[in-house]
């Protein structure tokens, strides 16, 4: 399998790295009794149902002379109890590999997103040939929409086999090529900015160029750690994401269904200067309501006892109600729509 590419922000601070770690491997084809040696593993190290339902899953997928992941990122205690250990029991292996990390954590998780465990469902999209090895693929974000950058193209060797599948000696190697680096257009630096303003409260902050369309910083609060994804999140952590009242699993800025608010009286400005309706000079009083002809209904400005008079430049940079209640009713439905 190639080595993926990393994610760095348009400032250079890395985003998604490959962190090496160590991972328990078995080879079904060497191990007489598989519950047996499961239960050997669970005395000396932390295994869950989750890892055995896992492991059973790829176990069937592949050939019984293959590795097969049970756990992954054991510590240096677990490697050292499994080494000690080691010659009780045939089959199993510490195999280093590089796991993906997100030194950032909940910060960018929106944004970067993260990846997971190769799904049925993604097998069947994929290109097996150029997956073969790899366990890993993009689930969302930007770990997604750049898959086939960062994913690069497997290696592959020629070889001679028996009757049974099994490797008789090499004849061609080709060496893989790893995954493209990408960089964002996001600017940590702003990012920072949004996640500090929102501070944990529910909300979404997204800046963009808008020479470029470039997404400066995309927050939606509050976040997750998408770490816990990588090898398969277990069912507790999982369960706690969902079932928040904060729902930090929702990408508030892309899934969010939210009204615009004022955020429509710039267009609506710009609907009156194209239609002749206003200048920006034109001025409206603001005595803190507005009333349509005939109605004696007031609706409330947000701004208590009004803002005299204003100008459109005004008007906008004071989100002024009422100026936007009269200009809507100069322009009429036809031209506001």
């Amino acid at each position: 399998p190639p080595i993926r590419g990393r994610i760095f922000s348009s400032d250079g601070v890395l985003l998604a790295d490959n962190r090496p770690s160590f991972s328990l491997e078995i080879v079904p084809e060497q191990v007489g009794d598989m519950t047996a040696t499961i239960q050997q593993l669970a005395a000396l190290i932390s295994i869950s149902n989750a890892d055995v339902v896992r492991f059973n899953e790829q176990a069937r997928k592949m050939r019984r002379f293959e590795n097969v992941p049970l756990r992954f990122n054991l510590t240096e205690e677990e490697v050292a109890r499994i080494s000690i250990e080691r010659h009780r029991l045939p089959g199993v292996e510490v195999v280093p590999r590089l796991d993906r990390y997100y030194p950032r954590g909940a910060d960018v998780a929106h944004a970067v997103g993260y990846v997971g465990m190769i799904d049925e469902e993604e097998l069947e999209r994929l290109d097996r040939s150029d997956y073969t090895g790899t366990v890993h693929t993009g689930k969302l974000g930007a770990e997604k929409a750049f898959e086939k950058l960062l994913h690069g193209h497997v290696g592959f060797q020629q070889v001679e086999v028996n009757a049974q599948g099994r490797v008789v000696r090499e004849l061609d190697r080709t060496a893989p090529m790893p995954g493209r680096n990408v960089y964002l257009t996001l600017d940590v630096s702003l990012q920072d900015v949004a996640v500090a303003a929102l501070a944990g409260r529910r909300g979404a902050i997204v800046a963009m160029d808008p020479r470029t369309g470039g997404v400066l910083a995309l927050v939606s609060s509050p976040g997750y750690d998408p770490n816990l994804f990588v090898n398969g999140i277990s069912v507790g952590d999982y369960g706690a994401l969902l079932n928040s009242k904060d729902r930090p699993l929702l990408n508030r800025a892309l899934q969010g269904k939210y009204p615009p608010g004022s955020a429509v009286k710039p267009f609506l400005a710009l609907a009156a200067l194209h239609s002749g309706v206003r200048t920006v000079p034109d001025q409206t009083w603001c005595p803190g309501w507005y009333a349509l002809k005939g109605s004696s209904h007031q609706y409330r400005d947000w701004k208590k006892g009004g803002h005299g008079h204003l100008d459109l430049t005004q008007a906008v940079a004071q989100s002024c109600d009422v100026y936007f209640y009269s200009l809507a009713q100069d322009l009429g439905i036809d031209r506001l729509y």
